[in-house]
């Protein structure tokens, strides 16, 4: 059975967040990013296998070692996809802000 996961489902754990933000700055092997958690090493794996099924991780062998690397495009698709979202979020403020200094003038 081939399971599709849902990429938002993959980040909203906090570990595999975690995970994404250690693998942000270098590639690591799973038992590198294991060494970063309180956790069972197969629970790491699984958050890895999870992450790599939503194309959010890719996986590169060297020698006899598997080297975990985000995938920029993976990445830049979520980035896109929030951003109209983070648009709206900042005009809000923005607004919400300017009505705040009217107020404080006007006292």
């Amino acid at each position: 059975m081939n399971l599709r996961r849902d990429v938002f489902q993959a980040i909203a754990d906090p570990t595999r967040r975690a995970i994404l933000l250690l693998l942000a700055s270098q590639s690591l092997t799973a038992g590198a990013i294991a060494s970063n958690f309180d956790t069972a090493r197969p629970t790491v794996s699984k958050h890895l296998q999870i992450l790599t099924e939503c194309e959010l991780l890719n996986q590169e062998q060297t020698g006899r070692e598997i080297y975990y690397h985000l995938n920029p495009k993976k990445m830049k698709e979520i980035a896109d996809f929030i951003e109209p979202f983070r648009r709206m979020w900042d005009d809000r403020f923005n607004k919400l802000e300017s009505i705040m200094k009217n107020y404080q003038s006007k006292k």
